[in-house]
This record gives structure tokens, sequence and C-alpha cells, in this order.
């Protein structure tokens, strides 16, 4: 790929932050993609500030943290950034929490990305990284943000190491930055698309709701791939079997790609799954021990069909098991588990009676090709240099804190519904994976189902399905597909 190195100077800061505690320099660089689109990236870390007071007096303003952000802008003809065009910009994110952008980044949304291969073909170290002649830089500038504690960025000396380990202060930091990005670059007028992925939808629409209340920024589009915005969805609690049910079609979907649905399309055996799902099988789970025997009888051997565990296994399970116990039992006698993140990856049970697996040989075979990746990329061909480790994916935001919300579901539907209602323009894609264990689509099917917005607004989604895991761009033909679809998205 060819880029010439124009700069190095630090970029998108104010005079203010010359003497700004720790705070790395931004690089800048000019490239040019193979179509001949010329775009200058940025890299480096933005010092956050916030207003403080104490007994009614100001105490001016305080830095609190170091967010490192990855942009690129394409540039005009004379090889100047285009600051003021009315292109669209797409804000993009990962999730976890503790989850560096870097899937995003290298796997779908940059100009290159890693080449990790697929399940079946999986590219040995030490990996390669390529042009990504789909990039979305294409038709739209893109700024990628790590959170606290993820990437490079950092909370500043001094400053508390959990103090955005939470909902409500993710939510803010990173509409801040948002905010920053565009206020320095004077982008208020150009079109702005949040995309996200899996925790990172819920923070979109979290994010979208924060920017527009808190400074009247209003987005043109989210961007939801793996999405969940309802965590009672996903959580496999005493007392609530709505996941339960949510999860069978997935179950379903991951038994046919291993070869348990012979002779069978995906789509027909995922769209009986979801019928017996949300019939049959949720009066089941709600009847408890009120189901005759005849009654029971009939939905253990519909759930074994269509999930092709054995009967044995769903009556001693009282038709009710959590992803870890799918993820050993599916091919216990083959000696496998299967992946959360992706079904399709398998590998092999090192404890083969143990009942449930914590392992996810998805996130073991694709964490390598992107660390490998992201720490080339950043230092070799962005040219930006730090000795901080690049968090790829951390427990080192956990616990993470869900306060606004106690005892309450973790969910931000309410903030989706208002922005519809709020923007008459607001369109929303979404991206599901078959194969993704994580979120199940079928648990995302649910959420749209319950919103409490006009047939304007539910036509304004634009729902897309592929047949790969959480990050279906792993998959070259699912990640063209996906390209294309956010393509007309941002430019629609």
């Amino acid at each position: 790929m060819a880029h010439d190195h124009t700069s190095d100077a630090p970029a998108n800061a104010p005079a203010s932050d010359a003497g700004a505690p720790a705070s790395d320099d931004f690089t800048s660089r000019s490239h040019i993609l193979p179509s001949g689109l010329r775009y200058t990236s940025t890299a480096g870390r933005l010092v956050l500030r916030q207003e403080e007071a104490k007994d009614g007096k100001s105490k001016g303003f305080k830095p609190k943290a170091e967010i490192f952000l990855v942009s690129y802008v394409k540039e005009d003809d004379d090889g100047a950034a285009e600051a003021a065009a009315p292109r669209p910009v797409v804000f993009a994110f990962n999730g976890g929490p503790g989850s560096s952008s870097v899937w995003l980044h290298m796997g779908l949304l940059g100009p290159r990305r890693v080449d990790s291969g697929d399940v079946g073909a999986l590219t040995p170290a030490p990996f390669a990284v390529v042009d990504n002649p789909q990039t979305i830089l294409e038709h739209a500038d893109l700024v990628l943000i790590d959170p606290v504690n993820t990437g490079f960025s950092r909370v500043v000396d001094g400053g508390k190491a959990d103090e955005f380990h939470a909902f409500i202060e993710d939510r803010d930091l990173v509409a801040e930055v948002i905010r920053l990005w565009t206020t320095r670059n004077h982008r208020w007028l150009s079109p702005k698309y949040l995309v996200g992925e899996s925790y990172g939808t819920l923070r979109a629409v979290a994010v979208a709701g924060r920017l527009f209340d808190a400074y009247g920024m209003a987005v043109n589009g989210l961007g939801l791939i793996s999405t969940v915005l309802n965590l009672s969805t996903l959580d496999f609690q005493p007392g609530s079997d709505t996941p339960y049910a949510l999860h069978i079609p997935t179950y379903a979907a991951i038994a046919h790609f291993h070869g348990r649905h012979p002779g069978r399309g995906l789509e027909e055996v995922v769209r009986e799954a979801e019928e017996f799902a949300a019939r049959d099988f949720g009066y089941a789970l709600s009847q408890g021990t009120r189901l005759t025997a005849e009654e029971l009888d009939g939905v253990v051997r519909r759930l074994s069909e269509l999930t092709t565990l054995g009967e044995d296994f769903i009556r001693r399970s009282n038709l009710r098991w959590d992803y870890s116990e799918f993820s050993a039992e599916l091919l216990r006698a083959e000696g496998l588990t299967v992946g959360r993140i992706d079904g399709r990856f398998t590998q092999r049970h090192l404890r083969g009676q143990a009942s449930v697996n914590w392992d996810d040989p998805s996130m073991a075979a694709i964490t390598g090709p992107y660390s490998s990746a992201i720490n080339h990329y950043v230092r070799a061909e962005l040219g930006y240099e730090n000795d901080l480790p690049y968090e790829i994916l951390t427990a080192r935001v956990q616990p993470w804190s869900y306060k606004t919300f106690e005892g309450a579901p973790v969910d931000v539907t309410g903030d989706l519904e208002r922005l519809l209602n709020y923007n008459r323009n607001l369109r929303v894609h979404v991206d599901y994976g078959y194969h993704d264990g994580a979120p199940p689509h079928f648990a995302a099917e649910y959420v749209w189902a319950h919103l409490n917005i006009s047939d304007n607004a539910r036509a304004r989604f634009s729902h897309h399905y592929h047949q790969a895991g959480h990050m279906m761009y792993l998959k070259d033909q699912c990640r063209e597909d996906q390209l294309a679809a956010l393509a007309a998205f941002v430019t629609g």
C-alpha cells in the first residue's frame, strides 16, 4: 500500500494542550488507497478534560483520561485534509466491555486489514496486513475509538484507574471524544454515523442519546453489528426463561454448520427453530411442572431434533441450559467444544466429562492475528510509537458497573425509541451472524419486536444476515456483503 510520510507534528490539539500532562503527540501520514483516493491517517492520544468545582467555585478543566484514536480523513486535491467537507464521518468502537476497536478497525472498516483466514483455513503466524479494497473510507471518513484501559487509552497520572469502568461514565466519555473530534475538525455539518459491535451496539445507542441530550448533536445513523441492547435477553438467570428460548435458533444453526442437519438448508432449519422457540417452547417454559408428561415428551423430542442435543441431556437440564453447557455438549462424542463468539470454530475438549466449557476456540483462533496486525500497523504504517501494551480485549475494566440500572435490566431500548421519535431521519443498520452465540440474532429480533415506535421508524431499519459468527467479516464473502451494505447505508 502506498503511503507518503508528511508530518509527525501533533494534530487536532489546541494551544491550551501545550502543557498538558502525559498526552502523546499525534502522528499524521498521507496515504493512497489502491483506488487512488488520498487520505490522511492521524494516530495518537487525546487528553479529555472535565470541568470541576468545589464549594461553588470553579477549579477549571482537569485532565481525566488519554484516549487513543486513529482517524482517516480524505484529502482534497491540494493534499490537505478536507476538514470542512460535508463528507460522512463514521465513529466506530467495539464492546466487551474491555475491547479495543481492533476488530472493526483491522477486520472490517479500515483501509488495511489483517489476513487472519477463517475457520478451516486459518492463516499461520506471523500473519500479514493487506489492503482492504472495500474499506468504508471510500465513502466516509473514519474515526476508531478505544475506551479507557483498552488499546493505548489510559486515565491520567494520579487518576482513578476504574473511574470510567461503568455504563454512564463510559457513555459520557465516548460522547465527549466524538464532540471534541467533531469540533476540532470542523465537522458539525458532516453526516455522522456511529458503528458499534456487541456491547458497542448498546454503547452506540446510549452515546447517540447523550450526544443529543448534552450537545444537541443529531446523528444520521446507527450501525449495530452483533447487537445487544437489552442484556436481560442474554442473561441466563433463575426465573428468567426468555434467554433460553432466544438461543434455540442459534443452537440449531451451529448444529447445522457441524453437519447435524444433513440435506437441509440453514435458513430452513433456523426458521423452524424460531417458530418453535417463539410458540411451543415459550409456552412450555412458562408452564413449568404444569406440563403433562405427553406435552413434555413432545417438547423434549422437538428440541432434540432442532438442536441435535440428546434427549437425556435436555431432560436433565429441565429444558434449560446456557451456552457454556451447549458448547461442551454439542460435539462431546467427537471430543470437541464449539466457540461462543463463533460457533463454527471447535477445539479439543480438554476435560471431556466437564458439563460446561468457558474456553472460546473462536477467540483463541483470532486474537493472535489481530494483536500482531495492530501492533505492527500502528507503528510501521501509521508511524505511532508507544511502549504501552496495546490492550486487545482486557479484564482490566472488570468489574464493570451498571449501577445506573440497579434493580432493573441493563436496557437502552428506551433511548433508541426516543431517538427514533425525535429524529425522523435517523436510520438503523443491523448485522446478524447466524452462528453468533454471544448475542444471538433471535434475541435482537425480540428487542425490535418490542420497540414502541411508529411504522415509519420501523421502515428506517435495514437487516442483514450472515452465515458466520460474531465477527462475520472473518468470512470473505460476508465482509464484502457487509461493507457493500454499510456503504449504501452511509451514503443513503
